[in-house]
């Protein structure tokens, strides 16, 4: 492929118009569906095998058209930008960055054509509800990877977080009460003393890496190990004895079922999860905390080279204490969203949550090898995997099969990071 240059105007008014158009025709076919008179066009060209493509066609027209008029917006801010290239080199590069997106969108038209159901809004708005408590864990564990290390106790943290805040939120009328004499305190209590207890042992985490130069790998095996005992212990308390957690208040678990925005007539807007903005919060946090503080450039400098961030003056002690509080407060949370949105909570829960979460980071472009990651290819990663898992449970396919896929999937994103990691 020869090297060809395209201006930066041309490929920004190629973005406008192109998402216009798809924007255009996501009108009309939503138009066409919706206007009675017109059912003999709907019939003809089968639009009520697609349900709500339209729908996804006006939003991606919308993004698309919306990139290309901010990035012109930036271009004359800025001045003249590069020309924008396409030669073989750029090619291989799009598949390398991309491959793990690509074959997710390949993924996805298979499933379209198999299961036209999957085209719908509903199935949507259940697959980013099923991506918030695994997304605020993920950005937790960013963290870690950020300065190259993992964290393997996150899963056993949200299974402590979830244990804790339940056992103290059960209605009064329960019969099985994990504490019988205790009054009905404010819901905020138990949440609060579930994620500081998390955050005593995301701090136990930070100083076995911090003080004694402990792999980070190591060090959150032990402590996984030692969460996992003492959430034992405190579950198989009598007169619980282990026996999962029920009888939830309905004000706790409206955290994470509560919907906004749901229409109340039949086979209208099915609502909003809660869970999806208050994620989406927490995104924005986590951004400004890596881009817009000191606290994030000493993560990215961490990670990048120690022993500059050292000779920098960087205090890498507090600043791993606080990568490793920051993140185990984020796991509690998780942990609360969850118990609240399945209304119970067992010494089980999060068991491999911290492997999903790794994994969906390392797909979203979060280097093994520290220093590079960025929120928004941890929201990509984490969407990548709920929209296959979800996918392939849509279409029936085998666990195991499930299972030997993601596994793939995982190995194929490490390839691709070693790989662009040896170029630089």
């Amino acid at each position: 492929m020869a090297e060809r240059r395209i201006t930066r105007e041309k490929y920004n008014h190629f973005l406008r118009t192109s998402g216009a158009s798809v924007l255009i025709l996501g009108v009309i076919l939503k138009a066409v569906q919706a206007v009675p008179a017109l059912s003999g066009i709907k019939e003809a060209l089968s639009l009520k095998s697609v349900y709500d493509l339209p729908v996804f066609l006006m939003i991606i027209g919308a993004v698309v058209a919306l990139k290309g008029v901010v990035a012109a917006r930036g271009r004359g801010a800025e001045g003249e930008a590069e020309d924008v290239v396409l030669s073989r080199k750029s090619f291989g590069a799009f598949l390398t960055n991309y491959a793990i997106l690509l074959a997710m969108l390949v993924l996805v038209v298979v499933i379209c054509v198999i299961q036209p159901r999957f085209m719908q809004v509903r199935v949507a708005l259940d697959v980013l509800t099923q991506s918030s408590t695994r997304l605020i864990i993920a950005l937790g564990i960013c963290f870690t990877l950020l300065i190259a290390g993992t964290d393997l106790s996150a899963g056993r943290m949200v299974g402590l977080a979830a244990v804790v805040s339940t056992s103290m939120l059960q209605t009064s009328a329960y019969a099985n009460r994990f504490f019988p004499d205790l009054p009905q305190v404010s819901v905020w209590l138990p949440i609060l003393l579930a994620v500081l207890a998390c955050m005593a042992f995301g701090a136990l985490n930070g100083f076995l890496v911090a003080k004694y130069d402990m792999h980070p790998f190591i060090a959150t095996l032990a402590t996984q190990v030692i969460i996992y005992g003492a959430c034992s212990l405190y579950f198989d308390m009598p007169p619980n004895n282990s026996q999962p957690i029920g009888g939830i208040r309905p004000d706790f678990t409206a955290l994470g079922q509560m919907k906004v925005f749901a229409s109340s007539e039949p086979g209208g807007f099915p609502g909003i999860s809660i869970l999806i903005p208050i994620a989406a919060v927490i995104c924005v946090l986590i951004w400004f905390i890596l881009n817009k503080t000191v606290f994030g450039k000493n993560v990215y400098a961490i990670g990048g080279n120690r022993e500059a961030a050292v000779v920098a003056g960087i205090s890498v002690f507090r600043n791993i204490m606080g990568i490793f509080i920051l993140a185990s407060c984020l796991y509690g949370i998780a942990g609360v969203l969850e118990a609240a949105r399945t209304a119970g909570a067992t010494n089980n829960y999060g068991n491999g949550y911290e492997l999903d979460a790794i994994a969906a980071c390392v797909v979203g472009g979060v280097s093994l090898n520290g220093g590079i990651g960025r929120v928004s290819g941890i929201v990509s990663g984490v969407l990548i995997f709920t929209i296959i898992q979800y996918g392939l449970q849509f279409v029936n396919v085998s666990p195991m099969w499930q299972q030997v896929i993601k596994g793939v999937i995982i190995a194929a994103a490490v390839a691709i990071d070693m790989t662009k990691y040896r170029r630089r």
